[in-house]
């Protein structure tokens, strides 16, 4: 199996060259040099390695996804566009979903359509009378469902105990076929992966760029001999309080005999100017909606222009006949593989079709 993503904590320090310098919660202090930092944001996945799992092997029960489940599940609450699409995904396929007409009860549906766009493939138990007849279908969690050898199918536990192995026959699968390999699927908008990333490390730097305050953009550095031990110690916990809650606050500074060469404020980097996150979240944007096949208007983005999106409702009906076709055309799969209309849509419902 391969390991969920998770983020890293980052505890190293940054101290000066001398060795042994007794260390602050700050940071370290050694012959008058005083060095401190607050840290660096953490992303809620650092990237392609906390995901990308081995392509398939047998372990001896059963395979391996080629990209880790449980990344691509935290990958989904991430970035808020990134999951609008997934969410519109899975609506319009429910309401096109007809649940008198097929096996499965419309909740079952939502949720199998969920792992489907999530994880690129999702299963679902076949319920059988004593003859063998299809009763129903009922949703199994992609998210702990393995594949095996000779159309078996595993259940991981959430206690890391033994899987539980299911009869022939009892498990169907859906998938989104992979060049890679033809185990298991991957989501479609896996291409804007990056993207995804880039968006969501944007955003949280920008939180964390707020919450501990903008004006550590700089370097204070001081070099007047009339500095004593008491003023550094004062100085170095007014820019430390500067951060956080009560932050954008003036600081009054008095060095008796200092010159005007005493102090001095290094720029590092300027917000405003260089780490331009406009620009960055529109680019990764684009490419999200474009992986998952939405236009702007169906995704809940604001126009840029007077002029809008376009007539929504011919928008509507393009995705509908294109897109929303697309998406389930995997359970049409099941439908032959069990022998009958398990699942059944109505692409015009809900659409006007009159123009």
């Amino acid at each position: 199996m391969t390991s969920d993503a998770t983020a890293t904590p980052n505890t190293s320090q940054h101290t000066t060259s001398t060795e042994n310098a007794p260390e602050t919660a700050a940071g370290s202090i050694s012959d008058g040099v005083i060095a401190f930092t607050f840290g660096d944001p953490e992303p809620i996945i650092n990237g392609l390695e906390d995901i990308l799992g081995v392509y398939y092997y047998d372990n001896g029960q059963y395979y391996t996804p080629p990209i880790s489940p449980g990344g691509l599940d935290k990958l989904g609450r991430a970035n808020a566009h990134h999951r609008r699409c997934i969410n519109f995904k899975v609506q319009q396929a429910a309401i096109c979903f007809k649940p008198d007409a097929s096996a499965m009860k419309l909740g079952e549906f939502i949720k199998v359509m969920r792992d489907l766009e999530t994880f690129g493939y999702c299963f679902a138990q076949v319920v059988r009378n004593r003859f063998g007849q299809v009763l129903a279908l009922t949703h199994l969690p992609a998210l702990n469902m393995r594949r095996g050898r000779n159309g078996r199918f595993f259940l991981l536990r959430y206690d890391g105990l033994d899987t539980i192995e299911f009869q022939p026959g009892e498990v169907v699968m859906a998938l989104h076929y992979d060049t890679g390999q033809g185990i298991y699927g991957v989501p479609p908008w896996i291409g804007a992966l990056h993207d995804v990333f880039l968006n969501s490390d944007a955003t949280l730097f920008r939180r964390r760029y707020y919450k501990n305050g903008s004006h550590m953009g700089y370097i204070l550095y001081t070099n007047s001999a009339n500095m004593d031990k008491d003023l550094e110690e004062k100085i170095k916990t007014a820019v430390a309080n500067s951060k956080g809650p009560g932050n954008f606050r003036s600081m009054y500074l008095n060095i008796p005999g200092g010159d005007k060469e005493a102090v001095k404020l290094i720029p590092v980097g300027d917000i405003g100017q260089k780490d331009d996150f406009e620009k960055i979240k529109n680019i990764s944007k684009q490419d999200i909606l474009i992986a998952h096949g939405m236009q702007p208007a169906l995704a809940g983005m604001a126009p840029e222009n007077t002029g809008g999106f376009g007539d929504i409702d011919k928008i509507q009906r393009f995705y509908r006949q294109n897109e929303t076709r697309a998406h389930v055309q995997p359970f049409q799969d099941i439908n032959d593989q069990l022998g009958f209309i398990a699942f059944d849509f109505d692409f015009n419902a809900g659409v006007d079709t009159t123009q």
